[in-house]
């Protein structure tokens, strides 16, 4: 696989971090974030610690989260400024750490 496009790097005051997206010939997309919080998962030699969902409606998938998989909420929803102010919010679930980042309205 190649990368097909590279977003620009932006910094998100919401997140506290600077984030970039690649697509890469496949379609699948790599967000590549730096900033305190990556900085504490690196220092425990964590680098590959949440999977992004795209959701409709995310007020619905986080209380599916919650119901259904035991999952807790560890951010609250917030705009994304990388993905043009779509919401996003972030989630620890038995799988791991979860973002889900809702669809365009």
């Amino acid at each position: 696989m190649e990368v097909v496009n590279e977003s620009e790097t932006v910094f998100d005051e919401n997140q506290n971090a600077s984030v970039c997206v690649l697509t890469l010939s496949s379609g699948a997309q790599l967000e590549l974030i730096t900033g305190p919080i990556v900085a504490n998962f690196i220092k425990k030699g964590i680098t590959y610690y949440h999977t992004c969902y795209g959701v409709q409606n995310i007020e619905t998938a986080v209380a599916f989260l919650k119901r259904e998989h035991k999952a807790s909420v560890i951010s609250e929803i917030k705009p994304g400024k990388l993905f043009n102010g779509r919401r996003a919010v972030f989630l620890y679930a038995p799988i791991g750490i979860i973002e889900l980042l809702e669809d365009k309205q």
